[in-house]
Protein backbone atom coordinates (compact mmCIF):
# COMPACT_ATOMS: atom_id res chain seq x y z
CA UNK A 1 0.00 0.00 0.00
CA UNK A 2 1.38 3.52 -1.13
CA UNK A 3 0.53 6.12 1.45
CA UNK A 4 0.39 9.67 -0.71
CA UNK A 5 -0.80 12.89 1.53
CA UNK A 6 -2.99 14.92 0.45
CA UNK A 7 -1.10 18.11 0.57
CA UNK A 8 0.95 16.38 -2.60
CA UNK A 9 -2.33 16.78 -4.57
CA UNK A 10 -3.02 20.42 -3.53
CA UNK A 11 0.22 21.51 -4.66
CA UNK A 12 -0.48 19.69 -7.87
CA UNK A 13 -3.86 20.83 -8.33
CA UNK A 14 -2.44 24.52 -8.05
CA UNK A 15 0.85 24.23 -10.53
CA UNK A 16 -1.32 22.47 -13.22
CA UNK A 17 -4.61 26.01 -12.74
CA UNK A 18 -1.58 28.33 -12.93
CA UNK A 19 0.51 26.48 -15.60
CA UNK A 20 -2.57 25.25 -17.87
CA UNK A 21 -3.72 28.87 -18.15
CA UNK A 22 -0.35 30.03 -19.13
CA UNK A 23 1.36 27.86 -21.68
CA UNK A 24 -0.19 25.41 -24.21
CA UNK A 25 1.17 21.86 -24.61
CA UNK A 26 3.55 21.72 -27.36
CA UNK A 27 1.86 19.05 -29.76
CA UNK A 28 -1.24 21.23 -29.52
CA UNK A 29 0.78 24.13 -30.47
CA UNK A 30 2.36 22.03 -33.46
CA UNK A 31 -0.90 21.24 -34.57
CA UNK A 32 -2.41 24.79 -34.25
CA UNK A 33 1.26 25.94 -36.25
CA UNK A 34 0.42 23.15 -38.92
CA UNK A 35 -2.83 24.57 -39.61
CA UNK A 36 -1.58 28.04 -40.00
CA UNK A 37 1.22 27.14 -42.48
CA UNK A 38 -1.53 25.00 -44.10
CA UNK A 39 -4.65 28.11 -44.12
CA UNK A 40 -4.95 29.97 -47.91
CA UNK A 41 -7.76 33.01 -46.51
CA UNK A 42 -6.85 36.06 -46.20
CA UNK A 43 -9.34 36.61 -43.46
CA UNK A 44 -8.72 33.37 -41.28
CA UNK A 45 -4.65 33.89 -41.78
CA UNK A 46 -4.17 36.67 -39.37
CA UNK A 47 -6.56 35.26 -36.90
CA UNK A 48 -4.45 31.88 -36.73
CA UNK A 49 -1.10 34.41 -36.46
CA UNK A 50 -2.44 36.10 -33.40
CA UNK A 51 -3.38 32.63 -31.71
CA UNK A 52 0.17 31.60 -32.19
CA UNK A 53 1.32 34.98 -30.98
CA UNK A 54 -1.07 35.22 -28.16
CA UNK A 55 0.25 31.76 -26.74
CA UNK A 56 3.72 33.04 -27.33
CA UNK A 57 3.17 36.05 -25.44
CA UNK A 58 1.51 34.30 -22.39
CA UNK A 59 3.68 31.78 -21.81
CA UNK A 60 6.92 34.23 -21.79
CA UNK A 61 4.79 36.58 -19.83
CA UNK A 62 2.71 34.33 -17.30
CA UNK A 63 -0.58 35.88 -18.13
CA UNK A 64 -3.25 33.61 -18.98
CA UNK A 65 -4.23 32.74 -22.63
CA UNK A 66 -7.74 33.64 -22.18
CA UNK A 67 -9.36 35.99 -19.87
CA UNK A 68 -11.85 33.29 -18.91
CA UNK A 69 -9.96 31.25 -17.20
CA UNK A 70 -12.63 28.61 -16.82
CA UNK A 71 -14.39 26.30 -14.12
CA UNK A 72 -11.65 23.74 -13.14
CA UNK A 73 -12.37 20.29 -14.10
CA UNK A 74 -9.82 18.24 -12.69
CA UNK A 75 -9.46 14.10 -13.86
CA UNK A 76 -8.11 11.48 -11.28
CA UNK A 77 -6.65 8.17 -11.70
CA UNK A 78 -6.75 6.84 -8.57
CA UNK A 79 -4.58 3.55 -7.95
CA UNK A 80 -6.70 1.25 -5.74
CA UNK A 81 -3.28 0.29 -3.50
CA UNK A 82 -3.51 4.39 -2.52
CA UNK A 83 -4.02 5.39 0.97
CA UNK A 84 -4.93 9.33 1.26
CA UNK A 85 -3.99 10.38 4.46
CA UNK A 86 -3.61 13.66 5.80
CA UNK A 87 -7.26 15.04 4.81
CA UNK A 88 -9.98 14.43 2.38
CA UNK A 89 -9.82 14.38 -1.46
CA UNK A 90 -12.52 17.17 -2.11
CA UNK A 91 -11.00 19.43 -0.09
CA UNK A 92 -7.14 19.04 -1.24
CA UNK A 93 -8.37 19.53 -4.81
CA UNK A 94 -10.55 22.61 -4.18
CA UNK A 95 -7.49 23.95 -1.78
CA UNK A 96 -5.09 23.43 -4.37
CA UNK A 97 -7.65 25.61 -7.36
CA UNK A 98 -8.13 28.01 -4.72
CA UNK A 99 -4.64 28.36 -4.35
CA UNK A 100 -3.77 28.36 -8.18
CA UNK A 101 -6.06 30.63 -8.76
CA UNK A 102 -4.98 33.05 -6.63
CA UNK A 103 -1.36 32.76 -6.95
CA UNK A 104 -2.22 33.03 -11.05
CA UNK A 105 -4.51 35.63 -10.94
CA UNK A 106 -7.05 34.25 -12.73
CA UNK A 107 -10.46 35.36 -13.17
CA UNK A 108 -13.23 33.32 -10.51
CA UNK A 109 -15.54 32.34 -13.11
CA UNK A 110 -17.93 30.18 -10.75
CA UNK A 111 -21.25 31.34 -9.04
CA UNK A 112 -22.86 29.16 -5.60
CA UNK A 113 -25.99 29.05 -7.10
CA UNK A 114 -26.77 28.82 -10.74
CA UNK A 115 -29.72 31.01 -10.44
CA UNK A 116 -28.62 33.68 -7.35
CA UNK A 117 -25.40 33.93 -9.10
CA UNK A 118 -23.13 34.93 -6.47
CA UNK A 119 -19.55 34.10 -7.32
CA UNK A 120 -17.83 31.90 -5.29
CA UNK A 121 -14.64 34.42 -5.14
CA UNK A 122 -12.16 31.82 -4.98
CA UNK A 123 -13.26 29.83 -8.52
CA UNK A 124 -14.08 26.68 -6.35
CA UNK A 125 -15.59 24.06 -6.36
CA UNK A 126 -13.54 22.38 -9.19
CA UNK A 127 -15.80 19.71 -11.15
CA UNK A 128 -14.29 16.71 -10.23
CA UNK A 129 -14.17 12.81 -11.76
CA UNK A 130 -12.52 10.04 -9.77
CA UNK A 131 -11.52 6.73 -11.59
CA UNK A 132 -10.33 4.01 -9.43
CA UNK A 133 -7.82 2.00 -11.70
CA UNK A 134 -4.94 -0.98 -10.60
CA UNK A 135 -2.22 0.04 -8.89
CA UNK A 136 -0.52 2.50 -6.78
CA UNK A 137 -0.55 5.61 -8.88
CA UNK A 138 -2.35 8.85 -9.28
CA UNK A 139 -2.61 10.68 -12.28
CA UNK A 140 -4.19 13.91 -11.87
CA UNK A 141 -5.62 15.98 -15.14
CA UNK A 142 -6.55 19.75 -15.44
CA UNK A 143 -8.79 20.94 -17.51
CA UNK A 144 -9.81 24.99 -17.16
CA UNK A 145 -13.09 24.40 -19.18
CA UNK A 146 -14.63 28.03 -20.37
CA UNK A 147 -17.86 28.81 -21.40
CA UNK A 148 -17.86 30.28 -24.94
CA UNK A 149 -17.23 26.47 -25.94
CA UNK A 150 -19.52 24.74 -23.08
CA UNK A 151 -22.38 26.60 -23.73
CA UNK A 152 -22.29 25.15 -27.49
CA UNK A 153 -22.09 21.55 -26.01
CA UNK A 154 -25.09 19.28 -26.91
CA UNK A 155 -26.14 15.77 -26.04
CA UNK A 156 -29.04 13.47 -27.68
CA UNK A 157 -30.42 10.36 -27.37
CA UNK A 158 -30.41 8.66 -31.35
CA UNK A 159 -31.90 5.58 -32.28
CA UNK A 160 -29.25 2.49 -33.26
CA UNK A 161 -30.81 2.25 -36.47
CA UNK A 162 -29.40 5.83 -37.26
CA UNK A 163 -25.86 4.04 -36.78
CA UNK A 164 -22.80 5.43 -38.25
CA UNK A 165 -24.49 8.58 -40.28
CA UNK A 166 -26.33 9.58 -37.77
CA UNK A 167 -24.02 10.37 -35.06
CA UNK A 168 -21.60 11.89 -37.94
CA UNK A 169 -24.69 14.23 -38.59
CA UNK A 170 -25.26 15.41 -34.71
CA UNK A 171 -21.22 15.71 -34.17
CA UNK A 172 -21.10 17.86 -37.70
CA UNK A 173 -24.55 19.81 -36.67
CA UNK A 174 -23.18 20.83 -33.09
CA UNK A 175 -20.11 22.51 -34.97
CA UNK A 176 -22.38 24.27 -37.39
CA UNK A 177 -24.86 25.52 -34.77
CA UNK A 178 -21.89 26.29 -32.63
CA UNK A 179 -20.57 28.75 -35.14
CA UNK A 180 -18.02 31.51 -34.32
CA UNK A 181 -19.60 31.30 -30.66
CA UNK A 182 -17.25 28.23 -29.39
CA UNK A 183 -14.01 30.46 -30.52
CA UNK A 184 -12.46 28.10 -33.51
CA UNK A 185 -10.50 26.29 -34.11
CA UNK A 186 -11.85 23.61 -32.08
CA UNK A 187 -11.05 20.55 -30.67
CA UNK A 188 -14.16 18.05 -30.66
CA UNK A 189 -14.44 16.17 -27.77
CA UNK A 190 -17.18 12.84 -28.72
CA UNK A 191 -18.66 10.38 -26.37
CA UNK A 192 -20.73 7.58 -28.02
CA UNK A 193 -22.14 4.75 -25.97
CA UNK A 194 -22.70 4.17 -22.42
CA UNK A 195 -26.00 6.09 -20.74
CA UNK A 196 -27.99 9.32 -21.24
CA UNK A 197 -25.27 10.68 -18.31
CA UNK A 198 -22.11 8.43 -19.49
CA UNK A 199 -22.03 10.28 -23.05
CA UNK A 200 -21.42 13.61 -21.92
CA UNK A 201 -18.73 12.65 -19.53
CA UNK A 202 -16.57 9.95 -22.39
CA UNK A 203 -17.01 13.52 -24.17
CA UNK A 204 -15.32 15.76 -21.88
CA UNK A 205 -12.48 13.06 -21.50
CA UNK A 206 -12.14 12.65 -25.07
CA UNK A 207 -10.55 16.65 -25.10
CA UNK A 208 -7.95 14.69 -22.46
CA UNK A 209 -6.08 12.73 -25.84
CA UNK A 210 -2.74 13.93 -26.47
CA UNK A 211 -2.90 16.31 -29.83
CA UNK A 212 -2.32 14.45 -32.50
CA UNK A 213 -3.53 10.67 -31.64
CA UNK A 214 -5.82 8.83 -32.73
CA UNK A 215 -8.42 6.44 -31.26
CA UNK A 216 -6.91 2.75 -31.05
CA UNK A 217 -9.77 1.10 -32.88
CA UNK A 218 -9.61 1.71 -36.15
CA UNK A 219 -13.20 2.39 -37.28
CA UNK A 220 -13.11 4.64 -34.48
CA UNK A 221 -10.34 6.23 -35.93
CA UNK A 222 -11.79 6.38 -39.72
CA UNK A 223 -14.87 7.89 -37.85
CA UNK A 224 -12.88 10.83 -36.18
CA UNK A 225 -10.89 11.43 -39.73
CA UNK A 226 -14.40 11.35 -41.46
CA UNK A 227 -15.97 13.76 -39.28
CA UNK A 228 -13.30 16.15 -38.80
CA UNK A 229 -13.25 16.77 -42.52
CA UNK A 230 -17.03 17.01 -43.00
CA UNK A 231 -16.54 20.02 -39.61
CA UNK A 232 -13.58 21.55 -42.07
CA UNK A 233 -15.79 21.75 -44.75
CA UNK A 234 -18.48 23.52 -43.07
CA UNK A 235 -15.52 26.84 -43.65
CA UNK A 236 -16.38 28.27 -40.44
CA UNK A 237 -13.10 28.49 -40.16
CA UNK A 238 -10.41 30.65 -37.37
CA UNK A 239 -12.41 32.86 -35.06
CA UNK A 240 -15.37 32.54 -37.44
CA UNK A 241 -13.67 33.78 -40.53
CA UNK A 242 -14.07 31.44 -43.03
CA UNK A 243 -10.95 28.78 -44.43
CA UNK A 244 -9.46 25.48 -44.66
CA UNK A 245 -9.59 24.98 -40.48
CA UNK A 246 -12.50 25.11 -38.18
CA UNK A 247 -11.28 22.06 -35.76
CA UNK A 248 -8.31 20.87 -35.62
CA UNK A 249 -9.64 17.36 -33.95
CA UNK A 250 -12.35 15.39 -33.42
CA UNK A 251 -11.31 13.24 -30.82
CA UNK A 252 -13.84 10.13 -29.89
CA UNK A 253 -14.18 8.14 -26.83
CA UNK A 254 -16.65 4.97 -26.50
CA UNK A 255 -18.24 2.78 -24.52
CA UNK A 256 -20.94 -0.25 -24.78
CA UNK A 257 -24.35 0.72 -23.94
CA UNK A 258 -28.07 -0.95 -24.31
CA UNK A 259 -29.40 -2.30 -27.10
CA UNK A 260 -31.75 -0.04 -27.97
CA UNK A 261 -29.71 3.17 -27.31
CA UNK A 262 -27.23 5.17 -29.32
CA UNK A 263 -26.36 8.07 -27.13
CA UNK A 264 -23.90 11.09 -28.10
CA UNK A 265 -22.95 13.64 -26.76
CA UNK A 266 -20.70 16.75 -28.28
CA UNK A 267 -18.00 18.79 -25.98
CA UNK A 268 -16.59 21.45 -27.89
CA UNK A 269 -12.73 22.68 -26.72
CA UNK A 270 -12.04 26.26 -27.70
CA UNK A 271 -8.79 27.43 -29.31
CA UNK A 272 -7.04 27.65 -26.02
CA UNK A 273 -6.98 23.96 -25.26
CA UNK A 274 -5.04 24.21 -22.18
CA UNK A 275 -5.04 20.76 -20.32
CA UNK A 276 -2.46 20.13 -17.95
CA UNK A 277 -1.59 16.76 -16.47
CA UNK A 278 0.85 15.32 -13.67
CA UNK A 279 1.68 11.59 -11.85
CA UNK A 280 2.06 11.91 -8.58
Amino acid sequence: MRRIEVDRITEAVAHLATESNYRLDGDYLATLRRALDEEDSPDALPVLRDLMENAGLAAEGGAPLCQDTGVAVVFLELGQEVNLVGGDLRGAVDEGVRRGYRQGYLRNSVVRDPLLRENTGDNTPAVLHVDMVPGDGLTIWFLPKGAGSENMSRSAMLRPADGRRGVMDFVVDAVRLAGASACPPLVVGVGIGGTFDMAPLLAKKALLRPSGSANPAEHIAALERDMLAEVNRLGIGAGGFGGRTTALAVNVLTQPCHIASLPVAVNLQCHAHRVGKIEV
